[in-house]
């Protein structure tokens, strides 16, 4: 596929997680909001989760009752413990559970390392990493209080964090946001040895290049996507919807056994393709 063609598009199953309730962190745009709509059209209920662009997160909720099913938008700000818990109260008393987190919600503040305010590094950590541990936390909690419901997933509960390529390639001049999708990986590991004998599953996407608002300025010219292709082997900037689709199949009985795993959706990039050539 050249880089000028777009992603093809695919038909997310109705049945595959037909009567489960969901909940997107920072759902209201890019990669959150592909895949709360995948989450939809999958079967499932879902909060859309948003800390600001209140409309936005509700075209997202009109968007996912199209396809038949229940939808909410809930503001909250992941990185404050009383709100995520107030989220996760009020969406079990208004669906009645949550089987399928996905703690998507992120942010980043660059700067060269010498130049990095703590208020930048401090920021990036508390929404990335502890916004992910309050959600996972509070979600877990329901989990165990219901358990399995065989009608509905073989599993408990299905946490995805969602984490980035760069939990494994540095990225200089992004040390915020680097160190915070490595500590994701390493939670997710953690949480997923710690609570797999409760039936709960714990797995993380891992991103690499998508076209999202977040990194507009590094694919939406010509040149920026050229440059940006020559570290991708598979040739194509990746859309939100190569990650949504991915949440949705890790959100499934079809990945039952899957536990503690990253699934790097990124055309190729961490197979490091400057030694394709050299090395």
């Amino acid at each position: 596929m050249s880089s000028t063609e777009s992603a093809p598009q695919r038909v997310v199953p109705a049945h595959l997680l037909k009567g489960q309730k969901a909940l997107v962190t920072g759902a209201n745009s890019g990669i959150g909001r592909a895949t709360a709509v995948a989450l939809g059209r999958a079967g499932a209920d879902v909060v859309v989760n948003y800390v600001a662009g209140r409309e936005d997160a509700e075209q997202v909720v009109e968007e996912i009752t199209g396809s038949g099913v229940q939808a909410a938008a809930y503001e909250a700000d992941v990185s404050d413990e009383d709100q995520v818990v107030a989220m996760m109260d009020r969406m079990v008393k208004e669906f009645g559970t949550i089987d399928i987190l996905v703690a998507n919600a992120g942010l980043q503040r660059d700067a060269p390392f010498t130049e990095m305010t703590l208020a930048q590094w401090q920021k990036v950590l508390d929404v990335n990493l502890t916004g992910q541990f309050l959600c996972a936390r509070e979600a877990t909690k329901e989990f165990l209080r219901r358990g399995v419901v065989p009608e509905v997933s073989r599993a408990a509960g299905k946490i995805i964090c969602m984490s980035s390529v760069h939990q494994i390639i540095p990225w200089a001049g992004h040390v915020n946001y680097a160190s915070s999708k490595g500590g994701i990986q390493m939670m997710m590991e953690t949480l997923a040895q710690e609570l797999a004998p409760k039936k709960i599953r714990v797995n993380a996407v891992a991103p690499g290049a998508i076209k999202t608002p977040i990194n507009r300025s590094a694919w939406d010219t010509a040149q920026a996507e050229r440059d940006l292709l020559k570290l991708i082997p598979y040739d194509r900037v990746g859309e939100p919807e190569d990650i949504a689709h991915a949440v949705v199949a890790l959100a499934s009985d079809l990945m039952d056994y899957v536990v503690g795993a990253t699934l790097y959706v990124d055309g190729g990039m961490t197979l490091f393709p400057g030694f394709a050539t050299g090395g």
